[in-house]
């Protein structure tokens, strides 16, 4: 038996996309322990993968910060990894492999750089979609792969009967209006529009919820629609996954929680305007699908109503 090491930092998007991934690295190492290097707010949610051994934790400080630098490249080396699967390919990751293996190739480091397309720089390789590279990359790296481009992340939901029986939960509808502060470009700024057509519509018939993260409490109260928390928290990741699951419906921005539902199954809607597409994202599955705009500021809530209707006949 030997170890291995997956790198995966986040966000929440990408530890739901790289399901698939960790599936089949684990199915293609059965007699191995499968480590995971992650950052803080994933840190519990993989302690719940099946595939996963444990998980290391990396505090991401500077990289000036030799002491920490230092500490955390010793804890590394001894669990003596015989393979490593970078399936962050970040500039601090390849920092890692310059200090761990710098001679490594894809036999022993698997990333983007070490397995890119001949004919292909690394640049042209990021323009393909997420699970397309993902796929390649764990192709060369001698990876039988069939669950990178189907991601599960149902592994990631924990039961909430309190939290279903407080807010009396049956047939309903989540709504993600939000995204990162620094990303509002991402938000469509009609949800409450929508809401009322979707109240007039269903009448009393779907309930509509929103769940916001830890930052978007707040913002919650100026949307029309019932507020999901946990003891005045907003819920664990855990807890959102089971929420997303168990829901009739999801519409949301392009954000963590779009990617979370697309990959556990549920029928939804994610809205892009131009700051991406879709297809780069590897967000659209056979019940989640995207409306894609060139300015969200005109899509309008009549659009959204109607692509909801034709999804759920």
């Amino acid at each position: 038996m030997s170890n291995i090491l997956i790198i995966k930092h986040g966000s929440l998007g990408d530890i739901a996309q790289a399901s698939g991934a960790i599936q089949d690295i684990s199915d293609n190492h059965p007699n191995d322990s499968l480590y995971i290097l992650t950052s803080k707010p994933y840190y519990d949610l993989l302690k719940k993968n099946p595939n996963i051994t444990d998980v290391i934790l990396d505090k991401r400080l500077s990289r000036f910060n030799l002491i920490y630098l230092y500490l955390l490249m010793r804890k590394i080396k001894k669990f003596n990894f015989i393979k490593v699967y970078d399936l962050q390919n970040s500039k601090r990751s390849s920092f890692y492999k310059k200090i761990l293996f710098p001679q490594a190739t894809s036999d022993i480091w698997s990333s983007t750089e070490t397995t890119l397309p001949v004919g292909t720089n690394k640049a042209e390789f990021d323009k393909y979609s997420v699970l397309n590279r993902f796929e390649h990359q764990l192709k060369v790296s001698g990876i039988k792969t069939d669950k990178v481009i189907k991601p599960d992340f149902s592994w990631s939901c924990e039961d909430i009967p309190e939290i279903k029986k407080k807010y009396n939960l049956n047939k309903y509808i989540i709504l993600f209006p939000f995204s990162s502060s620094h990303l509002t470009i991402k938000r469509w700024p009609y949800y409450n529009e929508l809401i009322k057509k979707i109240k007039s519509t269903f009448k009393n018939e779907i309930q509509i919820l929103i769940a916001p993260g830890p930052n978007e409490i707040t913002l919650a109260k100026d949307i029309n629609a019932n507020i999901i928390l946990d003891n005045d928290k907003a819920l664990n990741i855990s807890q959102l996954s089971s929420l997303i699951k168990d829901s009739f419906f999801v519409i949301s921005n392009d954000t963590g929680p779009a990617h979370m539902a697309a990959h556990l199954n549920v029928k939804g809607l994610v809205l892009f305007g131009s700051h991406t597409t879709a297809q780069k994202v590897s967000i659209e599955r056979e019940n989640f699908k995207a409306i894609q705009v060139s300015d969200l500021n005109k899509l309008s809530s009549d659009k959204v109503l109607e692509k909801l209707l034709d999804l759920i006949r």
